[in-house]
């Protein structure tokens, strides 16, 4: 007969991190850090880093299709498809739309990566910090509901994931976007330049400044302790760096964690539900479905973290029921699965620069140019919307050739391309509000191959977005135009919310547990031995990249569940 308690032994552990992403990837580093022995759930495939890049270092005509997807995949992948690095170099990081279906209430691109790495792999690498501006906006504002913390209580723990990640970025002493612990920012071009002081001398109010990036520009020496060197500016990041020039699990949180000998990767592991026993009054572990062999296996633990990056993190929650929670794991507010919103990506401008004919654009900058810090609503309520927007902006000199002629002439044209005009564009990136409306769920009857509910995704843009919209054209046209930009374009898009791959919310933080899921140090009010630190833990969204402030969250929280660990209270 065999031994079930032995057996169970064998599947225990101190701590289960769901998730190898971003959040969870720092989940792992720090619970192993600190001597407990963990597992590390991924329900994608494994993927290690170097080894397992295939294109890293291939050349264009290497490619089958020259880089670009053959039409008939683009046809059956119209979701995945839409996202900017969806190419030949980069397909096989990312979920394709048929093997994982979700419901669209209402329209939404959920951009997935499935692997040990997740979206790390794949994340554009943009970092800033998040403000008291921004903690204390909904409070302000009059929406969602108040943060429990404050910069003050984040900002020691941005300070220890960009020591170690490795932050690119200058000083720039702006209340808004506070300084960090940066490695030598990557320098704007002359365009740039040019641009950043028309902003200052004809709205002195508004700043550009160089773009706050997670790549190496010169290595400290922990991260030649973690085998990684200074970022070429290939800026082919999304194939996966061989060199560890940019951040993410698979060359820096996962191999530092595994060198403790306290961690354990379990890929093809599709995490079912968080496991709660009612006589215990606690979650005790977690059920995955192995997907390979669609076999259900528990794994048990003293803590537990979700991470598998918002939507999921969700999904697992609200399909993780019990009879002390009917409606998912910790929803006694009845606010699981709600208020989640995104960042508002859908307009960009474009224009021309007749100057500095004389200079021209030479090798590739990673942090991708220069970044407009918002400047909206920043300390008074100035427009008929709330909140505001922040801004990309850059700069390049195309080289054109004349494919116009035959033979001797088209040659010659081809072999000494002519420089045009300096081209110079922006995008925003703005905040949206959190609603109640915006809602993920559990469909009742469509489930996927693994016999987990399918995911119902019911979230929108709405007027105070459109209001920004125009908002972010009219004054990015005024900044064109004082600075001399010529051929000035707008261009709204109709993309769906969830391109911009930002996420957040549906298991918020909050200081009171009949409207919030999480309390201060992102624990389940409720259930206080699982612990949210992705996405999902976001009261609202702010106009920063989000991920600087997931992993800052996953370290802070991981401090605080050891220490209750060793007191006995968890």
């Amino acid at each position: 007969m065999a031994n079930l308690n032995a057996d169970a032994q064998a599947r225990s552990y101190d701590a289960i991190v769901i998730g190898s992403g971003i959040s969870g990837g720092w989940a792992a580093k720090e619970l192993t850090e600190k001597g407990l022995k963990t597992l590390v759930l991924e329900r994608g495939r494994d993927v290690q880093h170097i080894k397992d890049y295939p294109t890293t270092n291939l050349y264009p005509w290497e490619f089958e299709h020259r880089g670009e997807m053959p039409y008939a995949v683009q046809q059956a992948n119209p979701i995945i498809n839409r996202c900017y690095a969806f190419h030949e170099d980069a397909a096989h990081f990312f979920v394709k739309d048929q093997e994982h279906p979700y419901v669209q209430e209402k329209p939404f691109d959920w951009i997935r990566g499935y692997q040990v790495g997740g979206k790390s792999l794949l994340w554009a690498r943009q970092t800033q910090r998040w403000s008291d501006l921004d903690f204390t906006g909904p409070a302000r504002d009059g929406f969602a509901v108040d943060w429990p913390i404050r910069y003050a209580d984040i900002a020691p723990w941005y300070d220890h994931v960009e020591r170690f990640a490795g932050i690119a970025g200058n000083k720039d002493g702006l209340p808004e976007l506070p300084d960090g612990e940066f490695l030598p920012a990557y320098p704007l071009n002359i365009v740039e330049k040019y641009f950043q002081q028309s902003v200052a001398k004809n709205f002195p109010q508004r700043k550009v400044i160089s773009a706050r990036c997670a790549h190496l520009s010169k290595p400290n020496q922990i991260h030649i302790d973690q085998g990684r060197v200074q970022c070429q500016n290939r800026t082919l990041c999304q194939r996966g760096c061989p060199f560890g020039g940019y951040f993410s699990s698979n060359s820096s949180t996962l191999p530092w964690a595994a060198k403790t000998g306290n961690l354990t990767v379990r890929p093809h592991s599709i995490v079912e539900s968080i496991i709660y026993d009612d006589e215990k009054g606690k979650a005790v572990g977690v059920r995955v479905i192995d997907n390979e062999t669609k076999d259900a296996i528990d794994f048990y633990a003293r803590v537990i973290f979700v991470n598998a990056a918002a939507l999921n993190t969700n999904l697992i929650l609200l399909n993780s029921k019990s009879k002390r929670f009917p409606e998912g794991l910790g929803n006694d507010s009845g606010v699981l699965g709600k208020y989640v919103a995104f960042h508002n990506y859908s307009a960009r401008i474009s224009a021309e620069y007749e100057g500095y004919a004389d200079f021209k654009t030479e090798g590739r900058n990673p942090a991708g140019g220069g970044y407009i810090p918002r400047f909206r609503n920043l300390h008074s309520q100035e427009t008929d919307y709330l909140r505001g927007y922040a801004a990309g902006f850059s700069a390049y000199r195309p080289s054109n050739s004349d494919k116009a002629g035959l033979g001797k002439s088209l040659k010659e044209s081809l072999l000494n391309p002519k420089l045009g005009r300096w081209q110079v564009g922006s995008h925003m990136m703005g905040e949206t509000i959190p609603k109640e409306s915006g809602t993920v769920s559990l469909d009742r009857s469509l489930k996927d191959a693994w016999g987990v509910p399918q995911l119902k995704i019911a979230v929108a843009y709405d007027e105070n977005d459109e209001k920004m919209k125009k908002d972010y054209i009219a004054t990015m046209t005024d900044m064109f135009t004082q600075a001399g930009f010529t051929n000035i374009q707008a261009n709204v898009s109709s993309q769906a919310p969830g391109l911009d791959i930002h996420e957040m919310g549906g298991a918020r933080m909050g200081l009171d547990p009949k409207t919030s899921i999480l309390n201060k140090w992102n624990q389940v009010h409720s259930c206080p031995n699982v612990f949210v630190t992705d996405g999902a833990s976001m009261t609202s969204t702010a106009t920063q990249n989000p991920s600087l402030t997931y992993m800052a969250f996953a370290a802070r929280a991981v401090d605080y569940a050891v220490q209750e660990m060793k007191k006995g209270n968890l």
